[in-house]
């Protein structure tokens, strides 16, 4: 039961707010949230195999990183939606066949954000289309090369982790 909200602070992705919450056991806690829209993850499988990461750079970390693709849900879009456009935007390629593998919470402690988890099938070039601030290589890995790049930790972005494991990649 949510008794009160004080917004903290709105940007263009993010809203960071503190809420009064009776928890069940009784007790009362004023929660720090970060209510973000929710995104998309895809796990696109080339006809051989092996599976479609990303090095991109983030800034918040300063460092570049191995992941699945993945996006922002804008207002009202369905994940599926989301998913097609971020994998022709992220890695040039359009699917054939999607399947919607589940879904994680990836930091439920503080934000409200839920991640919609796909694989891709029947990938086929269409040209690739980054965002101005994105900073993207992709590279085709077998899955042999997946768990090794997970053994020497450079694979070490947590989504991309659970959802190649959900998968069953890992």
């Amino acid at each position: 039961m949510d008794t009160r909200m004080k917004n903290i602070f709105k940007g263009r992705l993010i809203r960071l707010s503190v809420r009064r919450q009776k928890l069940p056991g009784g007790h009362v806690a004023d929660l720090e949230v970060i209510e973000h829209p929710g995104a998309v993850l895809i796990v696109p499988v080339m006809a051989d195999g092996r599976v479609i990461l990303i090095r991109q750079y983030r800034p918040v970390i300063r460092s570049y990183i191995w992941e699945l693709p993945a996006g922002t849900l804008e207002p009202g879009e369905k994940p599926l939606v989301c998913a097609k456009r971020e994998l022709v935007e992220e890695v040039g390629y359009a699917a054939r066949s999607w399947i919607k593998a589940g879904f994680i919470y990836p930091a439920p402690g503080y934000t409200t954000e839920k991640i919609h988890l796909f694989v891709a099938h029947g990938l086929h070039g269409v040209g690739s289309r980054p965002e101005s601030d994105e900073i993207i290589r992709p590279r085709a890995f077998t899955p042999r090369s997946v768990k090794k790049l997970m053994r020497s930790g450079k694979l070490v972005d947590a989504k991309t982790i659970c959802a190649l494991a959900i998968a069953g990649m890992l």
